[in-house]
């Protein structure tokens, strides 16, 4: 196990609703020697420091874009946990050379950084879209996958080991249903893509926790892909809004009916690891050692959100979003 405490830790794309409480959960079991803030979004890094003050964070402006700037943010970083990335799936359909600039290109200057700086880990995350991708920001989250899983092979005799962290939906976050449909409540109707539609959910602190959790037990390459419940759409109008009519809308350009984190093709490759799946590299240098008394998943497993065994249940999905109207989306 890779120990996690007092290391200088430091955070791409650490002003988003993942960064915020990556940083609140690092300060209070963590005890990291230096915790650097990187971001390009100087009013969130103002308004973070108000909140975080503690006196081991530093704040970085910068884009994972320049490798400039993030060799001298790097220097003297043992853990990275990359999390910046453009990813709203319109945005990249509508500017998709910007999204190829930021999740492509910015893997590879993360990737030559870390293994320059001497960084021992990195952790990136991705996400259940790029799985499969039918969309752009799907394809450029797999396309960095890749990259992730390829860097181990590229350190040569340095210690930077590479790894992913994939899952579905974070409840809460910018840009998610749950907060859309409680906006949409005052109007007392509530559009839904298609009844059909199901969606793997993790909450932000279980995604931080499992984020820590794999750093730890990271040996390079594999992509980690936690069990969670699914749901489906229109459970969740019934939960959030249950006096409002649906009104059946079509599913967006670039959007899926279902979510798959483990396709069918990646299964002689997957063991099932307890909590979690791991999708093991093509080529490692440890072998298969750690993960050897794992089982292999069958031949022509899939794990999607439609087949899932674990779902959300009415009182869980209540209880989740009268947390959410409590303390706001920001702080799910």
């Amino acid at each position: 196990m890779f120990d996690l405490v007092g290391k200088a830790i430091l955070i791409t794309g650490g002003t988003g609703s993942f960064g915020k409480r990556f940083v609140k959960s690092a300060l209070e079991r963590l005890r990291p020697k230096r915790l650097v803030v990187f971001s390009r979004d100087e009013l969130k890094q103002y308004e973070m420091q108000a909140r975080f003050s503690d006196p081991c964070l530093r704040y970085f402006i910068g884009d994972v874009r320049d490798r400039d700037r993030l060799h001298r943010a790097f220097d003297g970083i043992d853990v990275v946990i990359h999390a910046a990335a453009l990813k709203q799936v319109p945005t990249a359909e509508y500017n998709p050379f910007e999204a190829i600039k930021t999740n492509v290109l910015g893997a590879e200057n993360v990737i030559n950084e870390a293994i320059d700086q001497g960084v021992q880990r990195v952790l990136a995350l991705s996400t259940d879209k790029a799985a499969n991708p039918i969309n752009l920001y799907g394809a450029t989250k797999l396309c960095s996958d890749k990259l992730f899983v390829a860097g181990n092979v590229y350190v040569g005799k340095r210690d930077t080991r590479f790894s992913v962290v994939r899952y579905g939906n974070v409840v809460g976050s910018r840009g998610s249903v749950i907060p859309f449909f409680l906006a949409k409540k005052r109007t007392g109707t509530l559009p839904i893509t298609d009844p059909r539609m199901t969606r793997f959910w993790i909450t932000l602190q279980q995604g931080v926790d499992f984020v820590i959790d794999c750093v730890q037990r990271m040996h390079g390459g594999e992509i980690f892909v936690p069990k969670i419940p699914s749901m489906n759409i229109m459970d969740l109008a019934a939960a959030v809004a249950p006096e409002c009519r649906t009104e059946i809308v079509g599913i967006r350009p670039g959007e899926k009916l279902h979510e798959v984190m483990v396709p069918e093709d990646d299964a002689r490759a997957t063991v099932d690891a307890d909590d979690r799946y791991v999708i093991l590299p093509a080529f490692n240098r440890w072998e298969a050692e750690p993960y050897r008394n794992f089982p292999q998943c069958p031949d022509g497993f899939r794990y999607g959100s439609d087949t899932n065994t674990k779902w959300l249940s009415r009182p869980e999905l209540l209880e989740m979003v009268a947390r959410l109207e409590k303390s706001g989306a920001e702080e799910a």
